[in-house]
């Protein structure tokens, strides 16, 4: 009789994890299905591979908008400022202490990187295209999916997602150089009415322009 109990308890609990499991990609698709547009707060912090025994961590904040398809902004406030933004065509960075714009083609440098799982298709079958996609155990109060690459050679490693019910609340990602990114998002709003020119980025008088 305590093995059968054993045996229905321990059956319960797969269940509920399976369940759990299948609520974090049913967060995503939901994400990418009704979120079209959204801004946030977030807080960075990026780890470097340990180097004469010293881990080197970097904290930033700044804002995030998006809207799809493929159109973003992030703007880094602290401690430097700088600001990425896509506009559907070409990926701007500009470094503000530096003057520096780099201007380079969207399509080439977007497609397996975590902007991608943000802000492109509304089609989760269009996003398995470039990404594996696999649920993984709740861990700090999020539910969370893995996303890996299928174009080996990029940068990106893996990135997982982390939900809050179906709000997108942290990006962490993994390099092939071992450093490690983790976005975390707060004051998410979700279809809100975003200006156009928030995705329209024109070169300061006298910055450096660099097309890569």
């Amino acid at each position: 009789m305590k093995k059968a109990f054993a045996s229905f308890v321990l059956a319960g609990v797969a269940a509920l994890s399976s369940a759990a499991h299948a609520g974090a990609l049913e967060s995503l698709e939901n994400f990418v299905k009704t979120a079209k547009s959204g801004r946030a707060e977030f807080t960075q912090v990026v780890t470097s591979p340990a180097k004469d025994g010293q881990v080197r961590t970097r904290n930033s904040t700044g804002t995030f908008e998006f809207s799809r398809p493929n159109r973003f902004r992030f703007t880094y406030a602290k401690p430097f400022q700088q600001t990425i933004v896509a506009d559907g065509k070409t990926l701007w960075l500009h470094d503000v202490d530096l003057n520096q714009v780099s201007q380079r083609s969207q399509e080439k440098v977007l497609a397996s990187t975590p902007a991608a799982l943000i802000a492109a298709s509304s089609d989760l079958s269009a996003m398995r295209r470039d990404f594996d996609l696999q649920a993984l155990p709740d861990a700090n109060g999020m539910q969370w999916v893995q996303a890996t690459p299928k174009q080996k050679e990029g940068q990106v490693h893996s990135v997982k997602i982390g939900f809050r019910g179906n709000d997108l609340a942290a990006l962490d990602m993994m390099d092939g150089f071992g450093q490690r990114s983790v976005l975390t998002f707060t004051k998410m709003e979700l279809n809100t009415s975003l200006p156009a020119t928030a995705f329209v980025f024109t070169p300061p008088s006298g910055a450096d322009l660099v097309k890569n």
